[in-house]
Order: C-alpha cells, then sequence, then structure tokens
C-alpha cells in the first residue's frame, strides 16, 4: 500500500487534535477520563468555583508546565526547545476546551453506549500520542517527558508510559480525596457507571489498555503514512 509521503507535519497535527478529541468523548462518557487527563479535569473542578478562569484546558498547559520543570530536575538539563513543548501544551489546552464545548450539549444516558464511547475515545486518544512519537516537532509535555525519560536512562518506551499512565492514576486519586475531602460519599456500587469527580472505572481501564493501544496505532501509523518533513530547513533546525 502506498504511504502518505511528508506527513510528519500533518501527524503533530494530528496529535494534537485527536488527543483533545479523544479526552472530550471520554469525559462525555461520564466514566472517568484518562490517566493523563484527570489531574486537570479534578484541579479545574476544585478550583474553577473560586477562579472561573481555570477552565480545564487552562489547568491542563499549568500542570505540564509543572511537569516539564519536574522533568528538567530529572534529567539534570534543559533544552530551550522544551519551553517548545509548553507552547504545544498552550495550543492543546485551547483545542481541549473547544472540543468540551462543542460536546456540551450532548447526553448519553445508556451505559452500554458510554461504554463504547469510552472506548473510541481512547483509541482517538492513543492515535494522537502515537502521531506525536512519528513527528520532529514539539511535542506536548507529556509525550516529552516520556520520550526523554526514555531516552535520557535507555530505557524500555511502553514500560515508561506504563509507569507514567499508573503514577498519574494515582496522583489523580490523591488529588481527588485530598482537595474535595468527600471520600466519604464515594459509592462502590456505582463505579461501573459514573464517575466520581472524573475518576473512575473508566480510567482504570485506560491506563491498563493505553499502552497495548498506542503500539497498535504506531504500526497502523508507520503503514499508512511515511513520515518524513515536509519543511526540512524546520526539521534540521529543530533537530540540531
Amino acid at each position: 500500500m502506498k504511504r502518505i509521503k511528508k506527513s510528519s507535519e500533518l501527524l503533530w497535527v494530528f496529535g494534537i487534535v485527536f488527543i483533545a478529541l479523544g479526552v472530550s468523548i471520554c469525559n462525555k462518557a461520564n466514566l472517568g477520563v484518562s490517566m493523563v487527563a484527570a489531574p486537570a479535569f479534578v484541579v479545574s473542578e476544585a478550583i474553577r468555583p473560586y477562579f472561573n478562569f481555570f477552565s480545564v484546558g487552562v489547568t491542563e498547559y499549568l500542570i505540564q508546565g509543572l511537569l516539564l520543570a519536574s522533568l528538567c530536575i530529572i534529567i539534570g538539563k534543559f533544552n530551550w526547545r522544551y519551553l517548545l513543548a509548553f507552547a504545544v501544551a498552550v495550543i492543546y489546552g485551547y483545542v481541549l476546551n473547544g472540543f468540551l464545548w462543542i460536546f456540551s450539549g450532548i447526553q448519553v444516558n445508556a451505559v452500554w453506549l458510554r461504554w463504547v464511547m469510552l472506548l473510541i475515545g481512547d483509541m482517538c486518544t492513543a492515535f494522537g500520542v502515537a502521531s506525536f512519537f512519528h513527528t520532529y516537532l514539539p511535542l506536548q509535555v507529556h509525550e516529552l517527558f516520556v520520550a526523554e525519560i526514555t531516552k535520557r536512562f535507555s530505557f524500555n518506551l511502553n514500560k515508561v508510559k506504563w509507569i507514567f499512565d499508573v503514577s498519574l492514576l494515582f496522583i489523580s486519586i490523591i488529588l481527588a480525596f485530598a482537595l474535595f475531602g468527600d471520600a466519604d460519599t464515594f459509592d462502590w456500587s456505582k463505579i461501573g457507571y459514573t464517575s466520581f469527580h472524573n475518576i473512575g472505572l473508566g480510567t482504570v481501564v485506560t491506563t491498563i489498555i493505553n499502552s497495548p493501544i498506542i503500539s497498535i496505532m504506531s504500526k497502523i501509523i508507520k503503514r499508512f503514512f511515511e513520515a518524513t518533513p515536509r519543511f526540512e530547513k524546520m526539521e534540521k533546525f529543530l533537530r540540531t
């Protein structure tokens, strides 16, 4: 099959759009957003009643800024190109807000349909993440963190991604309990069809299946896209 050539920049656009789309679909399913998105949803829900400008998208890129600072400390260096990753996070934040607004008027009640939505959202997100790993353009901080840790310590990419996902899952749970202080209201009997401060069984399922789906999506991208740059001078500048 003939592959789409010089598609690196297109895959970067796919990364932003499909991750934002996938997260928005998962949010509408109300079974728990992904572990990567959960911290922003939890913090935004807690802060927004006091500071209205803390939308999910704004909270997301602020959290990614903190993650970027943590990355520099862990690997012991700073690269000016990391600031481009933060710029991508800002763009993503507003694209995410846009999709959340588009889906805001949609109501889905059937539990089975919401689980289907969750899986579709997970696949969209995984495709977006895989797309980011096939472009020379700046990644979001989440993907940059995984890529740089893998490179710095010569770890396996999929294992680092899985550990990263699980860590964010636990951080999200801790944030939910700490910021709201209503752990006693959590009802285990409802975990299969509703979320608790945007965390639920869907979040756990996504944590388990995320890395394998990303691997599958990466293979699909390699089959249909030739991830070479259309703007070679830009690619050379960003890689030097």
